[in-house]
């Protein structure tokens, strides 16, 4: 889990934001009053939920479990909408690792 950065990044478009995904296996993506942290730890990509805290403190799943950053993407986990479908509509965050 990682901590959230002040500044916001620049990704100018969507294939760019799959790109800076794909290298850097996490981001933070704030929708709205929502924060979500999209990662890729022990083999899965997920959707976490920054609202809200499991019993380890950890973010909480919003999303299953799947293999591809493709399967990630097409995931209707935001309220109903896609990540590509939220896109415009949203602020990415480097994770920073502590």
């Amino acid at each position: 889990m990682g901590v959230q950065a002040e500044e916001a990044l620049e990704l100018a478009s969507f294939d760019e934001f799959v790109n800076y995904l794909r290298a850097n296996t996490r981001v933070f993506m704030e929708v709205g009053e929502k924060t979500y942290y999209l990662t890729h730890t022990d083999e899965y990509w997920r959707v976490q939920d920054c609202s809200e805290l499991n019993e380890k403190g950890h973010f909480t799943d919003c999303s299953e479990l799947v293999a591809t950053l493709n399967d990630l993407l097409g995931l209707a986990c935001l309220d109903g909408k896609t990540i590509e479908d939220a896109f415009a509509d949203a602020k990415f965050y480097k994770s920073i690792q502590e």
